[in-house]
């Protein structure tokens, strides 16, 4: 049986030393010997398609990824996987545990995705081996990986079967992120929405306000096709799917490089699908970190139907999640001061802007590829 150190070791040798994921029981030994691991790091994600954000927006700062979870999580990873790693290519090593395999009388929710695991891994165009559970295969397993991550920057899998590893204890001290802190919410609103400010008004005071130097990542849908029309940068990603994987990759980007600093421009609709990730900013609080929020309650991409977000106050969410200070704003005035005490404030910042629900209707779409995209976000991390 393999030891969790030895593995972690080899991962690390190759260059593998950001890791993130959601427990399994399988993955207990490895997990434990990361977090307490100095050449390592670990961010425990709230979700697996989070940490497939996180450890993407990793990548774009110049560390290799591993994200660890069971299989059934996988199913939760899709959407990052095709819409955001596949494009962009953006290539993680994924360690899956393999939950349900038959003969291991496991619990039944785990019976079907036992038995689809290694063919949704091919539908999906992710290669795959089994984890090593001897020392003399590790070498081998991984080099493998590595390759083919290096040569095709696509991702790969290995399949953890249950008993790979011994078990490691795990000191109920260690600590992870910064925990519970002071907090405060400025602000209101104010307007009736028939006059609140355009979303594409809003983006350019945000471009306007801020220093060259901030990197700039939108989510999906129309928030991205007005900040592309604004103007183009290669200080700015741009997120073509992974709907609600923004935040999670600007986390991302600031744990491999923590002296950078990173807005997100996020929709209302995409941060009520990943709340979760409120949650894990809020603890490992990212100083250079401003998230604001773009919130015409409505998903005005597919045709306007209705958000919740109108009975959402997503500032005293996030306040409560840890976010340092939280900022409601639906006028360009607050919007400017907004932006100033975010950029004087340790973060993470959060700005919830009310805005109309109106777009251009010759609005286009970035005609930059998403692999060109990754590639100049990276250059601009690196040199800036």
């Amino acid at each position: 049986m393999l030891q969790a150190i030895d593995f972690l070791s080899a991962c690390v040798s190759k260059g593998f030393s950001f890791f993130t994921g959601v427990p399994c029981s399988f993955l207990q030994p490895l997990i434990n010997s990361v977090i307490v691991n100095d050449n390592a790091k670990y961010i425990v994600a709230s979700s697996e398609g989070e940490a497939v954000g996180i450890a993407s927006g990793a990548y774009l700062s110049g560390s290799k990824s591993v994200v660890m979870c069971q299989n059934s999580g996988l199913g939760n990873a899709v959407n990052p996987l095709t819409s955001l790693n596949f494009p962009f290519r953006i290539p993680l090593l994924l360690i899956v545990t393999l939950r349900g395999e038959q003969g291991l009388n496991d619990e039944p929710q785990h019976e079907l995705m036992g038995r689809i695991t290694n063919t949704l891994l091919d539908t999906i165009c992710i290669p795959w081996r089994f984890f090593p559970d001897k020392l003399e295969l590790v070498d081998s397993v991984l080099d493998e990986a590595y390759e083919k991550i290096e040569k095709s920057s696509i991702s790969f899998a290995l399949l953890m079967r249950k008993g790979c590893i011994e078990e490691a204890e795990l000191s109920p001290l260690h600590p992870i992120g910064q925990g519970v802190g002071t907090s405060s919410i400025e602000g209101s609103f104010s307007c009736h929405p028939s006059i609140r400010m355009s979303r594409l008004n809003v983006i350019k005071i945000i471009r306007e306000s801020l220093p060259k130097e901030y990197a700039i990542i939108s989510t999906t849908g129309k928030i991205t096709r007005e900040l592309y029309a604004v103007g183009d940068s290669i200080n700015q990603f741009y997120m073509v799917g992974s709907m609600g994987c923004a935040s999670s990759l600007g986390l991302g980007v600031l744990c491999g490089k923590p002296q950078k600093s990173v807005v997100v421009l996020d929709g209302d609709g995409a941060v009520l699908m990943k709340m979760g990730t409120l949650a894990t900013i809020g603890h490992y609080k990212p100083e250079r970190f401003i998230h604001i929020i773009l919130d015409n309650e409505s998903y005005e991409s597919t045709g306007g139907q209705r958000t919740v977000s109108q009975t959402v106050d997503f500032s005293t969410v996030a306040s409560a999640c840890g976010y340092r200070k939280c900022c409601r704003v639906d006028t360009d005035k607050d919007l400017k001061i907004a932006i100033g005490i975010a950029l004087e404030t340790p973060g993470p910042i959060l700005i919830h802007v009310k805005v109309s629900g109106d777009s251009s209707q010759k609005l286009g779409r970035p005609t930059i590829k998403p692999s060109q995209v990754k590639e100049r976000f990276m250059k601009f991390l690196e040199e800036n």
